[in-house]
């Protein structure tokens, strides 16, 4: 047990993330698939919406339990805030780009190739976050 307890602690950040992030792939394909499949709204506008709301529960988790972030001061929180966001447009444009490509060009089936961003965001995001965004300060 005492192995199990060392391994988690080596490597918290990385298993917070991916429990995370797989929560937040939860939250962003049970959503789009509610606003795709169920409400039928065309595919652009359940990504956008679904989007945000990942990113939402995201910045939340990722703030408070995966990168622990230190920063109090309001400038400092503004400026993960935007950092944080700032990369979720880059990786959500570039998620919809694929999502788009599997859907329009190919013609294959939406929830199957948003399922396929969804794993290039999580990973494009975690590096983001872990080299930029949430970076700890010397002395931390």
């Amino acid at each position: 047990m005492k192995n199990l307890i060392d391994l988690y602690k080596k490597y918290e950040e990385t298993i917070l993330y991916l429990f995370f992030g797989g929560a937040t792939f939860v939250v962003s394909v049970v959503t789009y698939a509610l606003f795709s499949a169920v409400m039928h709204w065309d595919y652009t506008l359940a990504y956008v919406v679904s989007w945000f709301l990942a990113v939402l529960f995201a910045y939340l988790t990722n703030r408070n339990w995966v990168f622990k972030s230190k920063v109090r001061d309001l400038a400092g929180l503004f400026r993960e805030i935007w950092q944080f966001y700032l990369a979720r447009i880059v990786t959500g444009v570039i998620g919809w780009l694929i999502l788009a490509f599997g859907v329009q060009i190919l013609g294959q089936n939406d929830l199957i190739w948003n399922g396929i961003q969804n794993i290039f965001v999580i990973v494009s995001n975690y590096a983001l976050s872990k080299l930029f965004i949430f970076k700890k300060i010397d002395g931390e």
